[in-house]
């Protein structure tokens, strides 16, 4: 398999080249050449570990000789625990696809213990270093951390937006004392992260001359371990409820979640449709529902991992509904750079006949179903979960199962809990242990110039 842009101007790369580069040398997304159809492998696939489904999935994409691919599948899941990695629970009616097993209790630990294995194993063949930056709105950066945290040859940068994500979500990444790890805090909003993100990998002198890489949803092997799930899980569920196709609801901020759910619909996944869920922070929400993908204001909320306006993985959604044509994609976004604004038909939005839709659910609507459903089923939703489970509730169909994605342990946001249910419910013992440790953080403008000598500051010494 090799890997194209979606912005049609770098030549085709390796798996391995594709995972180092993360953004396209011309701006745009890496994407592979092609998606295969494994509607034929279903039939064997649906009784795999989730390990040899991993395999079977990603061998697909990858270059890796087989057995060092299993080997990294099988290294990078010691760490949860669960021996399901994803298990399914049953919430009255509702399948809750549970991704916070992993070490920092977030779906984000899916994608990055394997990111971080392969980075080591990639480096360690070709003798070099490599410098990691991320820009997280919460979860990203420490999973990314725990997952490069200590290894050999390599540095992890990772930006935040300063006051604006849960206290826990902090002391995850700044508690971390190893050497190779490194904290920025940003007086600004996440977008503002992910743009100066962006602009340092626009910058390919910069980008060559320091290693580096990235470890955001914009790096396609965040995009493969995550399409693994939805095989699971839709496995899991059409064998217990009888079904021969199921739905998924998925709390959405950057698209990256989502677009895994895209990619397994167009490889043969028996789904009927895709619901993508947003706080107020809706602009994705809006886009599938009038055409309209317009820029505003980042709201705060309870949900921090999803108040994000511009969604990095939008881009490669847009590839395929333009059907490719990656001189009209360019012109689009060169154009919504400037004024904020883009427009498309809001009437196309499917793939293999399978729907996709989309809603909102605010504040009041999140805390009311975490209250709910701790109440009625004795089980806790974080509030992004509940986001999810709030727009799903809107959305089911009496005899299509329905999953929801639970995106993180809801110990993570303590303080949205005890609001909805009047309770200090949330609790973990890998959260209590964060406590009293020291933490490391600095704290920059939100200015990629700053950004960039703070990195040059750091590997030079």
């Amino acid at each position: 398999m090799k890997y194209i842009s979606t912005r049609g101007e770098i030549n085709p790369v390796s798996f391995r080249d594709a995972v180092m580069m993360g953004l396209a040398r011309d701006g745009g997304l890496i994407i592979p050449e092609s998606i295969p159809d494994v509607s034929v492998n279903l039939a064997e696939w649906k009784s795999l570990s989730y390990t040899d489904l991993a395999f079977e999935v990603m061998r697909l994409y990858s270059d890796l000789p087989e057995q060092h691919l299993k080997d990294l599948i099988l290294r990078s899941y010691q760490a949860f625990d669960n021996p399901e990695i994803t298990p399914v629970s049953s919430v009255d009616g509702i399948y809750v696809l549970e991704l916070f097993h992993g070490p920092t209790l977030a779906f984000k630990d899916v994608a990055l213990q394997f990111l971080g294995n392969m980075f080591e194993y990639i480096i360690r063949e070709s003798g070099s270093e490599l410098n990691i930056l991320g820009a997280t709105s919460g979860d990203t950066g420490s999973a990314a951390i725990h997952g490069v945290r200590g290894k050999h040859s390599m540095r992890i940068f990772v930006m935040y937006p300063h006051n604006r994500i849960s206290r826990t979500q902090e002391r995850q990444m700044t508690s971390v004392m190893d050497d190779n790890v490194f904290n920025i805090a940003i007086d600004g909003t996440f977008d503002d992260c992910q743009g100066i993100l962006k602009a340092i990998f626009t910058d390919l002198g910069f980008k060559d001359r320091y290693s580096m890489t990235s470890v955001n949803s914009i790096n396609w092997a965040r995009i493969l371990a995550q399409i693994v799930y939805y095989f699971y899980a839709a496995f899991r569920v059409m064998d217990k409820a009888g079904a021969k196709r199921v739905s998924f609801t998925v709390p959405t901020g950057n698209f990256g979640d989502i677009f895994a759910g895209y990619v397994a619909v167009k490889m043969g996944l028996p789904v009927k449709s895709l619901i993508l869920a947003t706080n107020e922070n809706d602009i994705l929400s809006r886009f599938f529902n009038s055409g309209e993908y317009s820029r505003g204001r980042v709201v705060e909320t309870l949900s921090p991992s999803m108040d994000i306006q511009v969604a990095s993985n939008f881009e490669r959604y847009l590839y395929y509904r333009l059907d490719g044509n990656t001189s009209l994609l360019k012109e689009i976004m060169t154009k919504f750079a400037g004024t904020g604004i883009m427009r498309l038909d809001p009437g196309t939005n499917s793939i293999k006949d399978v729907s996709i839709q989309a809603g909102s659910a605010d504040r009041k609507e999140m805390l009311s179903t975490i209250k709910e459903f701790y109440e009625k089923y004795s089980y806790l939703l974080d509030p992004h979960t509940a986001v999810g489970v709030s727009v799903s509730l809107k959305h089911i169909v009496k005899d299509e199962p329905m999953i929801c994605l639970a995106t993180a342990h809801p110990a993570k946001f303590g303080e949205a809990i005890k609001q909805a249910t009047g309770r200090d419910l949330a609790r973990h013992p890998a959260i209590d242990a964060l406590e009293n440790l020291p933490l490391r953080r600095d704290i920059l403008p939100a200015s990629v110039t700053e950004v960039r000598k703070y990195i040059e500051q750091k590997v030079s010494k």
